[in-house]
């Protein structure tokens, strides 16, 4: 009889579950997608779907809660707050869904893709890194000035 038994352990101790659980949101939210089993899928959804209402009230409360649940990830708590949000104008549930690919070769676990239900606009990487790349400036080194002798 399991009494008082709310959530999923997933076989690990608390301070784990919190960590791994913050860690499958972060990405979700820097990715826009992820591959993870369906337990932990089905287990992280429900945060995520709450962290998206939070950021939707917007303020200052919202935004503490959120880094909280994120580890203090200010990266991923701006791309929520900034650009995640703006895609669910009128949603108020339903957030993420679950699709189910192939079983996992090693053990047979069932893998599923989570992602957002609609078309988040988050930026590429490769995009990022060639605009860094393109802001550096080539230096030409120093003419050295011979100073001519005196005799």
């Amino acid at each position: 009889m399991n009494k008082k038994v709310f959530g999923r352990k997933l076989s690990r101790s608390r301070p784990a579950r919190e960590a791994l659980f913050a860690s499958l949101t972060r990405a979700l939210i820097l990715n826009g997608k992820i591959v993870t089993t369906r337990a932990k899928a089905k287990a992280v959804q429900g945060s995520v779907d709450k962290m998206v209402t939070l950021a939707k009230a917007g303020g200052l409360s919202a935004r503490r809660k959120v880094m909280s649940n994120l580890d203090n990830a200010r990266d991923a708590t701006e791309i929520l707050f900034q650009k995640v949000v703006k895609a669910f104008p009128s949603k108020t549930s339903g957030f993420t869904r679950i699709i189910s690919l192939p079983r996992r070769v090693g053990d047979n676990a069932q893998q599923v893709r989570m992602e957002w239900t609609e078309k988040v606009e988050l930026e590429d990487k490769s995009k990022k890194a060639e605009t860094k790349k393109e802001v550096v400036k080539k230096v030409e080194p120093k003419k050295e000035i011979k100073k001519a002798k005196k005799s």
